[in-house]
Order: structure tokens, then sequence, then C-alpha cells
């Protein structure tokens, strides 16, 4: 018999489920190791989901306590649009994943965990990531650690929303391109 190794969910199951929305709190919690946030914007911020469908399953989540996207301000709902696209650039060139899933769950019916505060998935897929565990039993299996995608993705997430960059959310060169590059005579 094979085993299947989840233990950051056992946290969850024992643990005490905190009395207001976990999305509005996470912002404010100082430590990366718990609040998972890998970047942080205007008026929106990417973190890390703590119970993955796959690794490296992202959220895009406004500040504002918001159930519907039509109530999110314009402004908020650009910057949410520019953080998924920096969130599908860096899982490319740090996970390489063959394609992504992308969207929203919003309200109960639809599938949201969290109904009353709306928040992007983008979750990296791999040919063959769903095996006969997801089909037969409702598992899925979770290959890495999430503090170890944690700690592979923000450095990436550090340099593409590093202050003065000219582009949204930061330029798409990587630190070491930017050696390589011909130097101007």
């Amino acid at each position: 018999m094979q085993q299947i190794w989840s233990p950051w969910r056992i946290n969850y199951v024992r643990g005490r489920k905190p009395d207001g929305c976990v999305f509005c709190m996470a912002p404010d919690i100082e430590d990366e190791d718990e609040n998972l946030i890998l970047s942080r914007g205007k008026h929106s911020y990417v973190m890390m989901n703590r119970y993955p469908y796959t690794n490296g399953h992202l959220l895009v989540i406004p500040y504002e306590h918001i159930a519907m996207l039509t109530d999110v301000p314009c402004d908020a709902q650009i910057e949410m649009l520019q953080q998924v696209n920096v969130c599908l650039e860096v899982l490319r060139e740090v996970m390489q994943p063959h394609g992504f899933n992308v969207g929203l769950n919003l309200g109960a019916t639809a599938g949201a965990g969290i109904q009353d505060h709306m928040h992007f998935h983008i979750v990296p897929r791999w040919t063959g990531d769903t095996s006969f565990m997801a089909v037969i039993s409702d598992t899925n299996i979770i290959i890495e650690g999430l503090r170890d995608c944690f700690d592979e993705l923000k450095p990436a997430f550090d340099f593409r929303c590093a202050p003065g960059n000219t582009e949204p959310f930061g330029p798409k060169q990587q630190p070491d391109e930017a050696e390589d590059a011909p130097e101007d005579s």
C-alpha cells in the first residue's frame, strides 16, 4: 500500500480556525512563513494557496473585502490582472509547467471556499498531473513542500516586483540575463 504525504494539512485539521477573513488578516501578518505572501501591490497581493491543488498554486487577492469582481474598482482590477500575468511569468520561469488554470470561483455554488472575499486562482499544470488518485479517490498528490515552493518562487517575485522597475510589477529579465547583456561602448 502506498502512502500520501501531506504533513501541512494536519495544522489545518487540528488548528483553531480564525474568527475573521483569512484574506483580510494575511497582509497584517509580518512573518512570511505565516502569511505566504509573495508580492504586494497597492490594491492587491499575491499569496500561495496554503492548501494547493498543485505545487505553485497562487492566489491574487484584493486587500478590500469584496465578494464580486464587478464590485472591485477598475484600478484594482487592472493591478490584479497585472499580478496574474506576473504569476504566470514567474511560474513559467521557475517551475516550467505545461499549462495553467486561471480563474475565479464567485459564490459558494461556484465552489468558492472563501466566498465573501473574491480572489483569482493561478494553478500550474503538467501533462499527467491528474492521475488515477484524482479520478478514483478525489485525492490530489502534492509533490513539493509548501515552504520549499515558497522559497523557490519568492526571489523571482522580489526581482520582478522590485521598486523602481519601469514595467508593471518589474522587468521580465532575470538577474543573470542582465549580466550576460552586451555592454554599451
